[in-house]
């Protein structure tokens, strides 16, 4: 049995939606921390203890038993009452938490296991500090406006509320119709416990967070999990660590979606991660949609519906918003509400804008939905015109980025850190700066829209649109390949000098089809030498750049969905083996992760025969791009293209010897439904079988030059 990794501190999270409770395994939230119940990026609880006439209780075990519930068990210390003390663990409590959209729901369960009467107080101690999730992350928090408590003993309710002049959050904490008795003083809730040998108690508390701002009715539930599972795609293999990869992945999926309701209809849109980026997301989402298109379109629908709302209009240099562009980030706490923030939403994202037309037809693709092109149609079109004038700031026909606002970001690539672009010598590249995978989601975009113009019977753009991505390839070829590295650059700086950093971007070039056919080996080849290739995956930056650090954030980590882009990107120019080699890095990787719950990302030192994947301190999970790189893996491994709009589903399979077979059920395409075998035959080929299906609609094969969507 594989030695398991836990990422970050011992604690519990649940959350459904833009809900989140993080605690203590003990179901505590100390303060001062980062954790604690927040709701639509407000802290409206920083403090919970629960308290036997003052004394603490010790926890036996306690854990998340889905995303959204928890189940905590205390014992007591002894305790002293005016009947004598209460021998320690003599009494059992426990803690029952479950999340829903704008509520937590709370049992709490006594029961005296001793041989003699127990009398005591049980205290819970509250606290809300109403933080905004941006200050409790920055560990600088500051108080704007006012709270206040008022307890109902009537009712037995206790709501707090804060209040800065028309910002508005509170919680409502109330004991269930019929249930015991609730005081309140000192900041603490308690309840008079009187209990004979073998008796038990219960209370059922719900805390109602209260959003003053929003006028809007509440956003219908999504299925749940166990519902939403039944339309999927089954995975059956022999193989049990990629089995586990990817039935966890299906549940960090149903864990991060998020629900929102366009024209009038419920949507779901993937979140970026646990447990501080439950929002719509620009490229996350975008990503993640194009990952899980084999598993769930819902996701590419609702990513494409929500982000269009959000589309810029205007320019508006705090927020880097221009016409056309679509947004990185959204955010609904005080901070963005008063301004301070420019994410109300912020655009400094520089991929976001060519990703969205690549979804669009991804989806297009997988659903067969002539509705969704004339649906985002203007949004697309919109995104085309930004690409051209506002993505190319300078004219030269390759995309560069640079933020306008005091605030923004310095890098708006998937590799946003502040430090994650610099020269071979080490030395930060200046901007505005055009990275090697702008230029191919760019070309990709261009590709993809042709195809949609063609659907709409509008040849003439098809035309315009495939000529423009000519000349970018070209372009982008005579000036960021390396004839000596074999390699292209990084990035190309503000003089339009070429950076020739070796780092995992040039990937997503082959995944876009940017990469000419007599290249790509010696490309796949250096992503695959000993300076890139972790063994847990490829690295984000060559161990020999001056500025590599394995536990860094973006200078040499391994991140689970860069990997699967680029395996892709392999696929896409037919390099199987490879595509092999990263999803066994990735999946072994996974398997070391407690509960094959891969993270956003983990450290890049080299694999050892005995050892495994070190965390990354900080690193989200669930994460939904880790998670999603299970379906992408898959996807290159089938060689799965979608061609729903002529019925059409194309598979070119290769399976390497420790992944021998793979049966998927349920898969959609369209309207249409397909159980399919796939087995490596003893010559190393993989043949495939349709168990259920049109088998006439299923051919060996790739579809229009695009890799699997």
């Amino acid at each position: 049995m594989s030695f398991k990794v836990q990422v970050g501190p011992a604690q519990i999270s649940i959350h459904q939606g833009q809900t989140v409770l993080v605690s203590e395994p003990d179901g505590a939230v100390h303060w001062p921390s980062d954790r604690g119940l927040y709701f639509l990026d407000t802290r409206v609880i920083s403090a919970w203890a629960a308290y036997a006439n003052g004394e603490e209780w010790d926890l036996l075990n306690g854990g998340a038993i889905a995303y959204d519930e928890a189940h905590i068990f205390l014992t007591n210390r002894a305790v002293a009452t005016q009947d004598g003390a209460i021998p320690p663990r003599s009494l059992s409590f426990a803690i029952a938490r479950k999340i829903r959209l704008q509520e937590l729901n709370e049992t709490l369960t006594l029961a005296n296991h001793g041989m003699k009467a127990a009398r005591f107080n049980l205290e819970i101690a509250i606290r809300s500090d109403f933080a905004d999730i941006f200050e409790v992350k920055s560990n600088r928090i500051v108080r704007r406006g006012r709270i206040a408590s008022q307890f109902d003993a009537a009712a037995r309710t206790l709501t707090t509320t804060y209040r800065n002049h028309d910002f508005l959050r509170a919680v409502r904490v109330s004991v269930a119709a019929g249930g015991p008795e609730m005081v309140y003083a000192n900041g603490r809730v308690s309840f008079a416990i009187a209990l004979d040998p073998g008796q038990s108690w219960k209370a059922d508390l719900t805390y109602a967070l209260i959003d003053g701002v929003a006028a809007e009715a509440e956003t219908p539930s999504l299925p749940h999990e166990t519902e939403w599972r039944t339309g999927l795609p089954k995975l059956h293999t022999s193989n049990e660590e990629f089995y586990r990869l990817w039935h966890q992945a299906v549940s960090d999926m149903a864990a991060l979606r998020l629900p929102f309701t366009e024209d009038g209809k419920l949507v779901q849109i993937p979140a970026a991660g646990m447990p501080w980026f439950l929002a719509p997301f620009g490229r996350d989402s975008l990503i993640v949609s194009l990952q899980t298109i084999l598993l769930d379109p819902g996701f590419a629908r609702g990513a494409l519906a929500v982000l269009a709302t959000l589309q810029a209009k205007e320019y508006d240099s705090w927020r880097d918003a221009e016409p056309g562009k679509i947004p990185h980030e959204m955010r609904y706490g005080e901070l963005a509400h008063f301004k301070l923030i420019p994410h109300t939403p912020y655009y400094g994202t520089a991929d976001a804008t060519p990703l969205y037309l690549i979804v669009l037809h991804a989806a297009w693709r997988a659903t067969g939905d002539r509705d969704l092109l004339d649906r985002h149609l203007a949004t697309a079109e919109a995104c085309l015109a930004w690409i051209d004038k506002d993505g190319d700031r300078d004219g030269d026909g390759f995309q560069e980025y640079q933020t306008r606002s005091p605030v923004g970001y310095e890098n708006m690539a998937w590799k946003d850190s502040g430090d994650s672009v610099n020269w071979p010598d080490g030395k930060p590249v200046a901007g505005p700066k055009a990275l090697c995978e702008l230029q191919a989601y760019v070309y990709d975009a261009w590709q993809r829209m042709a195809e949609i113009y063609d659907a709409l019977a509008r040849p003439a753009d098809a035309a315009r649109l495939r000529e423009k991505a000519a000349a970018l390839f070209e372009r982008f070829n005579a000036v960021f390949w390396n004839e000596e590295q074999g390699f292209y650059a990084y990035t190309l700086d503000a003089a339009k000098q070429p950076v020739f950093s070796v780092a995992s971007n040039p990937g997503h070039c082959l995944w876009s089809g940017l990469v000419p056919p007599e290249r790509a080996a010696r490309v796949v080849a250096r992503l695959l030498a000993p300076d890139m290739d972790s063994g847990w995956g490829i690295r984000t930056l060559s161990a020999e750049h001056v500025t590599y650090n394995p536990y860094s954030y973006q200078n040499g980590s391994v991140w689970p969905h860069d990997n699967s882009l680029i395996a892709l990107g392999f696929k896409r120019y037919g390099f199987t083996a490879e595509v092999a080699h990263v999803a066994r890095a990735i999946s072994g990787a996974a398997s070391h992760f407690l509960q094959n719950q891969l993270p956003e990302l983990y450290a890049g030192i080299a694999r050892q025969a005995d050892g495994f994947p070190v965390q990354y301190l900080g690193a989200n999970v669930p994460q939904a791009w880790a998670a999603g790189s299970a379906f992408a893996l898959l996807q290159a491994l089938l060689g799965i293209a979608f061609d729903a709009p002529n019925g059409m589903l194309y598979v070119d399979p290769a399976l390497p010897e420790w992944l021998p077979d793979i049966t998927l059920r349920d898969l959609k395409l369209g309207e249409q439904r397909f159980d399919l075998a796939f087995q490596r035959e003893a010559d190393g080929s993989t043949g495939f079988t349709v168990l259920r299906g049109d088998a006439q609609a299923v051919r060996r094969g790739r579809v229009g030059g695009h890799p699997p969507e």
